[in-house]
């Protein structure tokens, strides 16, 4: 994969548009973040469409590197908690809630699409509403 390729897939992604999945993901997907899994474009469809209902989300590529079959980047993922949500995906939270996930992206590809995603943490650190910062481990 090409980085400029990836960069689109990025930029569609930061935008919250869905429709980046037809075009990057496989049917037959399977992703591992942590202790969460699911498989498919429909399950990365229902994954993010949960957390784009609580969390703006922004991803920052820090470092990226790819050949024909695999891509791996150094990621920062960016989350801020749109309003109050008793049941988010990763708990409880209030309006202006962050989350910052530091870590590893590890891609298998085949035409263009990715048919695995496996997610290595490296850091998820929580900021609460009055600003108390706590490190998570994986959330999942």
């Amino acid at each position: 994969m090409k980085r400029e390729d990836y960069d689109e897939y990025i930029r569609r992604f930061n935008a919250q548009d869905p429709t980046a999945f037809d075009e990057y993901i496989a049917d037959d997907l399977h992703m591992q973040n942590g202790l969460l899994e699911f498989d498919g474009r429909q399950g990365m469809r229902d994954h993010y469409a949960r957390i784009w209902s609580s969390f703006s989300e922004d991803l920052t590529v820090e470092r990226f590197v790819s050949d024909e079959q695999t891509a791996a980047v150094q990621m920062w993922a960016h989350f801020t908690a749109l309003r109050d949500d008793p049941e988010s995906l990763f708990g409880p939270v209030r309006k202006g809630h962050t989350f910052d996930f530091r870590g590893l992206i590890r891609y298998d590809l085949r035409d263009g699409q990715f048919t695995d995603i496996r997610v290595a943490y490296n850091s998820f650190i929580s900021t609460d509403h009055e600003g108390v910062v706590t490190e998570l481990g994986i959330p999942h």
